[in-house]
């Protein structure tokens, strides 16, 4: 799996949404998360159609988290601004064929997609912006060989 740069823009907009804690303009999110603002707007109307965040119009306009930061996840915010956490081809993976010989790869496919899940679906963005990860999620993070690139 490869994390978008839409994805990444969009968990960094809600951790600072959820940090501000009231309405903040996308200019501020924008200038301190250091992302373009015209794909940040994009961004924010992806989570807005999704109910994450709701807009507010004045003066003292901006965006503000429209559900609970501790109920949205990590998947949740890959799934609305990227759609499904795995997909091979453009296809779930449950939805894939292949023949007898390659079969196989579609368990593959859904172990990578339940493994994901494990961790994207356990992670929500309150925990994110407290700086406070699930016990399991950090236990994975341990072992030297998580750092490795190979």
């Amino acid at each position: 799996m490869r994390v978008s740069t839409k994805s990444d823009y969009a968990l960094r907009a809600l951790i600072e949404i959820t940090r501000h804690g009231d309405v903040v303009s996308a200019e501020q999110v924008a200038a301190t998360q250091d992302i373009p603002r015209g794909f940040l707007q994009s961004i924010l109307a992806d989570l807005r159609r999704a109910g994450l965040v709701a807009s507010q119009r004045g003066q003292s306009g901006g965006w503000r988290m429209a559900a609970d930061p501790a109920d949205v996840s990590v998947a949740d915010v890959i799934r609305a601004v990227d759609g499904p956490l795995l997909s091979v081809y453009g296809v779930r993976p449950e939805a894939v064929t292949y023949n007898e010989s390659a079969k196989v790869l579609q368990t593959v496919w859904v172990a990578a997609r339940s493994s994901l899940r494990s961790v994207f679906e356990t992670v929500t963005i309150a925990s994110l912006a407290s700086g406070s990860l699930p016990d399991d999620v950090v236990a994975r993070t341990v072992d030297e060989d998580a750092w490795s690139p190979h």
